[in-house]
């Protein structure tokens, strides 16, 4: 008979949280002013999205999604149709001054 390589007593170790698989993970939860706190030393431009991440413990792809709503939702308040028309012409002749 062949010795067991099953610890001794009747308890396993426990896993890591790295060892647990995705399903078994725990999600985090992050209110709105958290999210707008994060976001903000990127808006002017000082600051990267993997420093404030790594700063504040979170995914570099979770800020990322939180920065990017964030601009949707401003881009969408203050944006009319008349105005949305005068950056495309103005788009437009950037693109040609930029050839001369």
């Amino acid at each position: 008979m062949t010795p067991s390589k099953r610890p001794q007593g009747d308890s396993f170790p426990t896993q890591t949280e790295d060892q647990k698989t995705r399903k078994e993970r725990t999600r985090r939860q992050f209110d709105d002013a958290f999210k707008e706190d994060a976001v903000r030393p990127l808006e002017s431009g000082n600051s990267s999205v993997g420093r404030v991440a790594k700063d504040l413990g979170i995914q570099r792809a979770t800020l990322s999604n939180w920065v990017d709503k964030d601009r949707k939702e401003r881009w969408d308040v203050g944006v009319t149709p008349d105005l949305a028309a005068e950056n495309r012409r103005l788009c437009k002749e950037n693109e040609q001054l930029a050839m001369v």
